[in-house]
């Protein structure tokens, strides 16, 4: 098992727990890092394009009771140095754990940040249950939009879109609802201007 994300003391060794986790910024960790600072600095100087530069060292901080693998991430541009640390023990190649694992979890996240977007913090009431109801409408509205997303908004400009901006281009749309004993009847704005994306994702959705 592993997990990803920011921490100040991991200690995923005792439960043989893999893991990536972030560390904040100090002079320690960049007295560590000078090597790379350094090349990424001259490189910049020699170059003037934007430097990314990996490295790892060992570093324990004052609370942990061993030295872990740091791996630093260094970039270095316009705007001067922009360094990265990561501590983790698990094995691989420093750029590649950053990149494959460490930012990956950047995109866990956005997900669930995402989910705020259709109101899963809407959570004031005083006892659990409604709450946990309203969590639970919130991820599956998700769920719903993920799937239009993916069926039906694929190589459109919303391919891409977050739930947020979904709800608002194809569902908060005026309308009119007109029923009678046989049917209901949704008369939509004819003024909306995503009205051919909206008739082509709906056509998507119902031919699948």
């Amino acid at each position: 098992m592993a997990f990803a994300g920011h921490a100040c003391s991991p200690g995923g060794e005792r439960h043989a727990v893999g893991y990536i986790v972030g560390l904040a910024k100090n002079p320690r960790l960049a007295a560590l890092a000078e090597p790379w600072l350094v090349d990424a600095k001259a490189g910049f100087a020699e170059t003037g394009d934007k430097q990314r530069r990996f490295g790892e060292f060992h570093y324990a901080a004052k609370t942990w009771t061993v030295e872990r693998r740091v791996i630093t991430r260094i970039e270095h541009d316009r705007l001067g140095a922009n360094p990265r640390y990561v501590v983790t023990n698990l094995p691989g190649a420093p750029e590649a754990l950053y990149k494959e694992l460490y930012c990956a979890r950047g995109d866990m996240e956005n997900r669930i940040k995402e989910q705020f977007e259709l109101f899963a913090d809407r959570t004031s009431c005083h006892k659990w249950w409604p709450n946990q109801f309203r969590l639970l409408l919130a991820g599956l509205a998700y769920s719903l939009l993920t799937a239009v997303r993916r069926l039906g908004l694929r190589g459109t400009e919303l391919a891409r879109a977050q739930a947020g901006t979904i709800r608002l281009k194809l569902l908060k749309i005026g309308a009119v609802i007109w029923r009678n004993t046989r049917r209901i009847r949704f008369c939509l704005s004819s003024a909306c201007p995503d009205k051919h994306l909206f008739m082509a994702v709906a056509q998507r959705l119902t031919a699948g």
